[in-house]
């Protein structure tokens, strides 16, 4: 069983694997801006333990600097080339060992080949980034291949630029009821996954966090998108395992030979 992939809502999640622990996209707030967490509760201060966490994109739910904060003294800290001068406040997290990447960059830690890859995404911190950083998803390769795509949209070279992978962490939704260009939802994630031949696959960014006052408005938009990705990734890559995981929960995958 090389790798763990624990869920703790949104784009965050623990994958283990050769001993080392990564942690994708750290946001463990109850509310961020007009966003509440409405699904799952806060993950326990075990889910701040990481050998290293990586950082997709500069928006406030992907890279959160109180969340980052948590990290435990020396964590190492991969963020997209250009992060640390549009987001001055990753100066002051002088705990961590702070390293900007770009796509095709590789960083080892311990076992593991940690290989930045592109994304299509607006990188920028929002709303008034002007420092353009670039977007990224990361390839983590141990015992297994695990993709965590970040935030992104479908584009023709995905497939080629990530490469062979076993498992698939893909976003199929979002914080509110409308996904414009540069994302994923259901049905473009099970295509992705179709492109990405990967064997197993997990739905990650939906169903945590709602704008306040919106509760009542399209709620099944918040709910749904696991459950469509389920049914949508059988038909367009029936041979992939998909866990649809509830918050907090975990799943160990073995990769077959």
């Amino acid at each position: 069983m090389p790798v763990e992939i624990t869920w703790w809502g949104h784009a965050t999640c623990t994958v283990a694997d050769s001993d080392v622990r990564v942690l994708t996209d750290p946001l463990f707030a109850r509310r961020l801006a007009h966003l509440r967490r409405r699904r799952g509760a806060l993950p326990p201060p075990s889910a701040w333990r990481a050998d290293v966490a990586l950082v997709s994109h500069l928006h406030a739910d992907h890279l959160h600097l109180p969340s980052l904060a948590r990290l435990g003294e020396g964590t190492r800290l991969l963020v997209p080339r250009g992060a640390r001068r549009a987001v001055p406040g990753l100066r002051r997290l002088t705990g961590l060992s702070v390293t900007e990447v770009g796509p095709g960059d590789v960083t080892e830690v311990g076992d593991l080949r940690i290989r930045a890859v592109p994304a299509r995404h607006d990188g920028r911190r929002l709303p008034v980034g002007r420092h353009h950083s670039p977007a990224l998803g990361y390839v983590v390769e141990g015992e297994a291949r695990t993709y965590f795509a970040g935030d992104t949209g479908l584009f023709d070279e995905m497939a080629d630029e990530v490469g062979r992978v076993d498992v698939a962490l893909l976003p199929v939704g979002g914080w509110g009821p409308y996904l414009g260009e540069g994302h994923l939802d259901a049905g473009r994630a099970a295509e992705a996954l179709a492109r990405l031949g990967a064997r197993s696959a997990v739905p990650v960014h939906y169903g945590t966090y709602w704008p306040i006052g919106m509760d009542a408005v399209r709620p099944h938009e918040f709910h749904a998108p696991g459950d469509e990705f389920v049914r949508l990734a059988g038909m367009r890559a029936p041979r992939a395992a998909v866990h649809r995981l509830g918050h907090g929960e975990s799943v160990r995958l073995g990769v077959a030979a």
